[in-house]
């Protein structure tokens, strides 16, 4: 399988502190990769160099089999979308504005956008079921419609890799899983490849090919959930008692975390 991503002994540090240690991993063409672990494991300051929105401290990163420093800002966006953790709240356009600036990678400069570009976001507004809300202002919708309305933007892009970082954060139940198959649905009938940060374990273990888990910078375990999602080595990266059994929707593991009080042995 041809790559998608790439990453080689990715380092990154803040000042003197270390957030992204000697991390390498690839993903395929068309395959669902999920980034999981606990707070301040650098999974969002892996996703942003990955992106390109800042540059590492050492390492390398492909895109297509292309290194990223030989992509211009353009050249990058019309190959790879990110979809941020939440979406601006002052922004004073309309959906349908702020999903056709997913086109703008597309056009010549002053160029402005033709009747297939309008198609093309009218299908990604379809897409994510956002279409109803075509003419609606960001800054007037709930948080999970504003998270559906970034990820039609990124469809828009019609990108080979699509990055997001904890998409289903703060949605609720139905919220979370519409954005999972939309995922799902982008990867198998489009042939995407997408990269997500997720704190759901078990979401992530339901859509994810291969999960990477990381703690405090580095590589814990990378693979499929069922060889990433065992019981040592979550104790060791989460430092907290859980289970682990089998998820009986699918064959794949299921968490439960254990509170303390139920945490004794009699």
């Amino acid at each position: 399988m041809r790559e998608a991503l790439a990453v080689h002994n990715l380092t990154h540090a803040y000042g003197n502190r270390l957030v992204v240690d000697s991390v390498s991993f690839g993903v395929g063409e068309g395959e669902f990769f999920i980034v999981i672990g606990p707070n301040g494991s650098g999974k969002t300051t892996l996703v942003k160099a990955v992106s390109g929105a800042i540059r590492p401290k050492s390492g390398d990163v492909e895109i297509l089999g292309r290194p990223l420093r030989n992509y211009s800002r353009r050249a990058l966006a019309r190959s790879v979308a990110l979809v941020p953790q939440t979406a601006p709240t002052d922004v004073p356009f309309t959906v349908e504005e702020v999903v056709l600036m997913g086109r703008s990678p597309h056009l010549g400069l002053m160029e402005i956008e033709r009747r297939r570009d309008r198609e093309i976001a009218r299908r990604a507004m379809e897409f994510t079921h956002v279409e109803h809300l075509a003419h609606r202002r960001l800054d007037e919708l709930s948080h999970g419609e504003r998270q559906r309305v970034l990820i039609a933007r990124a469809v828009c892009q019609q990108p080979r890799l699509i990055l997001l970082d904890e998409p289903t954060a703060s949605l609720d139940l139905a919220h979370q899983l519409l954005v999972m198959d939309l995922m799902e649905d982008l990867r198998s009938r489009e042939g995407v490849s997408v990269v997500m940060v997720s704190h759901d374990l078990n979401l992530a273990c339901l859509y994810a090919d291969r999960l990477l888990l990381m703690k405090q910078g580095r590589v814990m375990s990378v693979g499929t959930p069922g060889e990433v999602v065992v019981f040592d080595t979550l104790e060791k990266t989460y430092g907290c008692v859980l289970l682990v059994d089998e998820n009986p929707l699918k064959n794949v593991p299921r968490v439960t975390l254990v509170p303390k009080g139920l945490n004794r042995v009699p």
